[in-house]
């Protein structure tokens, strides 16, 4: 059975607000999983954060803080690319081998660690971190490139701007042969029975199966097309993680460790 909290009756379920994570809860919002959990909604880096604090039980956190924390994950949903993301995106005043700072909205530790991993291994390029807010023209004015992730990059499009830009799932995926995976669902192991994996698993089916009706109902809200939700959470996004993504999560955390060691 699904286990119950010591203050509430419900596990605390830490959820992204950017569309991408849509689909995942959306059995939790309109479905046969709905008021199971208690589900709150804000950026990734502060899902790994209120799993820190304890004051989530289960959040849908950057991989990299996975390992950082020595936390277990549930197996078979989460946020990948097996191609083109869309979503993360680094745009450069110059050519990617010549880039010596990057401006990084730090909301996604993943994203930025994947910039960094791209940069080294296949430009040979080592730059420093510049923590600033999304905005594009802002961040170029202080850094030679800028990383713009989530929501605010679907809002950009790379072909009317006059920038150099890294699709950085695309990227990964030439450079390496296999999906990455940019967050998963996590928490102490004591709270991920099989009856919870079971319903988060359920909950993410049905928002694969409903991606017509997220798409009417999100666009307006995010201030895109249906077209490009629907393209976005297609062509784009995988939420049913397979064995080769989980090679790919590998991969990606041992560049990681490289890096960082």
């Amino acid at each position: 059975m699904i286990p119950e909290n010591s203050h509430d009756s419900r596990l605390r379920i830490a959820a992204v607000s950017y569309l991408n994570t849509v689909p995942l809860v959306w059995g939790m919002l309109h479905g046969e999983q709905k008021d199971l959990f208690d589900l709150e909604f804000c950026v990734p880096s502060e899902c790994a954060d209120r799993l820190r604090n304890g004051t989530a039980d289960i959040g849908i956190v950057p991989v990299v803080e996975v390992v950082r924390q020595g936390l277990h994950h549930l197996p078979g949903t989460g946020i990948a690319c097996r191609g083109p993301v869309r979503s993360v995106l680094l745009f450069s005043k110059v050519p990617p081998e010549e880039i010596r700072s990057f401006a990084a909205d730090t909301s996604s530790r993943t994203s930025v660690m994947l910039t960094r991993v791209i940069l080294s291994r296949r430009y040979d390029v080592k730059p420093e971190v510049i923590p600033m807010a999304p905005d594009l023209e802002t961040m170029l004015a202080r850094a030679d490139a800028a990383l713009i992730i989530g929501d605010p990059a679907l809002l950009l499009d790379p072909e009317q701007l006059p920038y150099h830009c890294l699709d950085l799932g695309q990227e990964w995926v030439e450079m390496t042969g296999f999906p990455m995976v940019f967050a998963v669902w996590a928490g102490r192991p004591e709270v991920l029975t099989e009856d919870v994996a079971e319903a988060f698993a359920a909950s993410a089916e049905a928002g694969v199966n409903a991606i017509d009706e997220i798409s009417v109902q999100q666009a307006p809200v995010r201030g895109l097309t249906e077209e490009m939700v629907r393209r976005y959470l297609t062509r784009h996004t995988a939420f049913q993680l397979d064995d080769n993504d989980y090679h790919g999560m590998k991969l990606f955390l041992k560049y990681v460790a490289e890096i960082e060691a």
